[in-house]
């Protein structure tokens, strides 16, 4: 594997297809100091398709953990002033913004899970013009990954270190279409295979999908003139830009108030540095009533309370058994890759993009029409080869839509 290469290819689908960078533009690239090489490529890039400007926000997970693990709580809860300023300038300008993840899905485990969920708290006022601006769709946004080798080890545990690393490298790299000879074309492709499915569904408007499993019982309501989206977006500008790389997803918004059943996660959930394994929620009338796990079960009680949209859900997506994530038969223990090889949910906010004129919607409007609003969108899968989803329409029809994880 000529990884040099391969990352120059990945570089440029990133900047050419994923957030599709047009001359003069502002990006934001928030990655982790692991990733200095292909952040140097990104860069690169970017000013060779005329960016005006890169601004880079580095994370090291070692020192995020000591933070987390020595301030006091009163920092914990008070962010600084300039850094609203500076994300409330940012999104002024309607700058683009990349995540490169890379972070080991267990970083942050031994952390009281109490002072994660006050920074995560304080930090989402921080992003708050951020996190609009993206759920928006104002600004083109793309979320990519890079390999570590402390996730390698965790994906790979019977693999030597380089071995594992190597791995890594190859599964992202083949699995983002990178290894392909003109990864963007082949993207373009897909692209347009996942607006057919979302097509399709839009046409039925279905009332509301029931979820079956040997563990899943789950009726979701869906709001009227609901979209569902494939691949792509559009941002304000009108420039279409890829927010995944990888997806295989097909998505939209639920109506928050009509989810009744019970629903299991199918893989573990990596969330700020926790792992949370084997969660089964339990809704009633729209809102978690009970939530258990194995492993983080303290976590994710927290996330659900971190404010009244958290307990409910503001996204549902679709995806095949047969994707070619799935086909790997591999834990990423990483949202990105696992929810690209499964049916998933979102606990907190919805897009506002999933509905008819919802960009031009405010929060209260969103919420009359069905869509959750919250400070949190944390995805987690549900999808297996023992799952059956049927799309139930406004006379009381049953109109099957995926059987033992794939579509009819």
């Amino acid at each position: 594997m000529d990884l040099n290469n391969l990352l120059k290819k990945y570089a440029d689908l990133i900047i050419k297809t994923g957030i599709n960078v047009q001359p003069g533009q502002t990006i934001i690239l928030y990655a982790d100091v692991d990733q200095a090489p292909l952040a140097r490529l990104i860069v690169e890039a970017a000013y060779a398709a005329k960016a005006n400007e890169v601004i880079l926000k580095w994370n090291d997970p070692i020192i995020q953990r000591q933070y987390l693990q020595n301030t006091s709580v009163d920092r914990l809860q008070h962010p600084y002033e300039f850094e609203k300023v500076a994300a409330k300038e940012l999104m002024d300008k309607h700058a683009s913004r990349i995540s490169l993840l890379s972070a080991s899905p267990e970083a942050l485990n031994g952390i009281d899970p109490q002072r994660i969920h006050i920074s995560q708290t304080a930090q989402s006022k921080v992003k708050q013009p951020v996190t609009k601006a993206t759920m928006n769709n104002d600004i083109s946004w793309l979320v990519v990954a890079g390999a570590s080798l402390e996730w390698a080890q965790k994906v790979y545990p019977n693999l030597s270190n380089q071995e594992a690393l190597n791995k890594l490298w190859e599964s992202i790299l083949t699995i983002s279409r990178v290894t392909l000879d003109e990864p963007n074309r082949a993207w373009q492709e897909h692209i347009k295979f996942l607006n057919q499915r979302a097509k399709w569904l839009n046409d039925y408007q279905f009332d509301a999908l029931h979820y079956r499993s040997d563990q899943t019982d789950l009726t979701i309501g869906l709001p009227e003139n609901h979209l569902w989206e494939g691949a792509g977006s559009n941002d304000k500008a009108g420039n279409f830009f890829v927010p995944n790389i990888p997806t295989e997803e097909v998505f939209t918004a639920p109506d928050y108030r009509r989810i009744d059943g019970v629903v299991a996660a199918t893989y573990p959930l990596s969330n700020n540095g926790q792992l949370i394994t084997n969660i089964k929620l339990t809704f009633k009338d729209g809102h978690v009533i009970k939530a258990t796990a194995d492993q983080g079960a303290d976590f994710l009680n927290q996330l659900i309370k971190t404010d009244v949209g958290a307990s409910s859900l503001g996204e549902i997506a679709l995806v095949p058994e047969d994707s070619p994530i799935a086909k790997t038969k591999t834990i990423f223990y990483n949202t990105l890759f696992d929810e690209n090889a499964s049916d998933h949910l979102a606990l907190g906010a919805a897009y506002p993009f999933s509905i008819q004129n919802g960009t031009n919607m405010d929060a209260n409007q969103l919420k009359e029409v069905g869509l959750n609003q919250s400070e949190i969108h944390v995805d987690f899968m549900i999808g297996s080869n023992k799952m059956n989803i049927d799309g139930i329409t406004k006379d009381g029809q049953k109109i099957p839509i995926m059987r033992n994880g794939n579509w009819v």
